[in-house]
């Protein structure tokens, strides 16, 4: 099976175990996987969602 996603990326802030990675395909499409389970389960967000989901989190809607 090949990916439609390369270049998976992890956040320069995570740990060595507790780590999502996320990658984008040719479509705008991003992949977020388990970095620890690279070969299971993966979301797809569109693009307009992922930056909705994103520029939230720079927002600081999701602080506790």
């Amino acid at each position: 099976m090949t990916s439609r996603y390369s270049a998976w990326r992890k956040s320069t802030r995570s740990d060595d175990g507790n780590c999502v990675e996320v990658a984008s395909a040719d479509d705008g499409t991003v992949g977020v996987r388990d970095s620890k389970d690279v070969i299971g389960p993966m979301l797809e967000f569109r693009p307009a969602t992922w930056s909705a989901f994103t520029g939230a989190i720079r927002a600081g809607k999701f602080s506790r």
